[in-house]
C-alpha cells in the first residue's frame, strides 16, 4: 500500500492530485504541522529534513516532491503521465519539474518565510526578503505563461496531461493571495488564469481539494 504523508495544502498536494489522477489505491498520513509534528523523531526517521510530503511505497521511502512525481509516473508508466525516456518531451517533463521545484518553490518559500533569512527580530530584513521574493515570483509566473502560450496546449507541455501540471496547478495556487505593484497571482495572467481552471476542473483536482478541506479560494 502507498502511503502519503501529506499537510493539507503543502507541497503534499501535487502527489495528492497525482494518485487520484493514477487511481491507485493509497491513504493518507496527516503530519500535523500545527503540532510540529514534521520534527518528531518517528517523522525524521522517514524525512530527516523534516519536511513534506514523503511517500512510503512498500519498502521504499522517497522524499522530495519531485522525485515523488517521477517515482509514481514511472512505476504506473501505463498512464502516460511522463513521456518515453530519452524523448526531448522527457527532457522537457524534467527541466520543469526541476525548475518548479528549485526555481519557483524555492522563491515562493522565501515569500511565506522571509524571517528564515535574516536574524532574529530583523522584521526590516525580513520584509525586504518578502517584497523581492514576490517581485521575482512575478518574472517566474510570466515564464509559466509564456510556455503555455508558446505552444498553445492545454496542458504545462503541451497536448498531454503530465506529472508537471500537479506541480504547476500547486504552485499558482499558491500565489492566489498575491496583489498590489510586486506581483499579480497566476489567475490573473492571460494563459495561466485558464490553465488554473482547467486545473479545478479535473475530477483529480476536486478530489483532492475535498478530501484536504482546503477552503476557497482555491486559486
Amino acid at each position: 500500500m502507498i502511503v502519503l504523508h501529506y499537510y493539507p495544502g503543502n507541497a503534499s498536494l501535487i502527489p495528492h492530485i497525482l494518485l487520484l489522477e493514477l487511481g491507485v489505491p493509497f491513504e493518507l498520513a496527516l503530519v500535523d504541522r500545527e503540532r510540529d509534528a514534521q520534527r518528531a523523531p518517528e517523522y525524521l526517521k522517514l524525512n530527516p529534513n523534516g519536511q513534506i510530503p514523503v511517500l512510503v511505497d512498500g519498502d521504499l521511502v522517497i522524499y522530495e516532491t519531485a522525485a515523488i512525481c517521477l517515482h509514481l509516473a514511472d512505476t504506473h508508466a501505463s498512464a502516460g503521465l511522463a513521456p518515453a525516456l530519452g524523448t526531448p518531451e522527457r527532457a522537457q517533463l524534467y527541466k520543469w519539474l526541476v525548475w518548479m521545484t528549485n526555481t519557483l518553490q524555492a522563491r515562493l518559500l522565501h515569500y511565506f518565510y522571509p524571517e528564515r533569512l535574516v536574524a532574529p527580530g530583523n522584521s526590516a530584513g525580513a520584509a525586504e526578503v518578502r517584497a523581492q521574493a514576490q517581485s521575482d515570483i512575478g518574472r517566474m509566473l510570466d515564464q509559466l505563461d509564456d510556455q503555455l502560450a508558446a505552444h498553445g496546449g492545454p496542458w504545462l507541455l503541451g497536448e498531454r496531461f503530465s506529472a508537471a501540471d500537479p506541480f504547476a496547478f500547486v504552485m499558482g495556487r499558491w500565489t492566489r493571495g498575491f496583489g498590489g505593484a510586486a506581483s499579480r497571482p497566476a489567475r490573473e495572467r492571460a494563459h495561466l488564469g485558464p490553465y488554473l481552471q482547467r486545473m479545478l476542473q479535473r475530477p483529480a483536482v476536486q478530489a483532492a481539494i475535498a478530501a484536504e478541506q482546503l477552503p476557497e479560494p482555491w486559486i
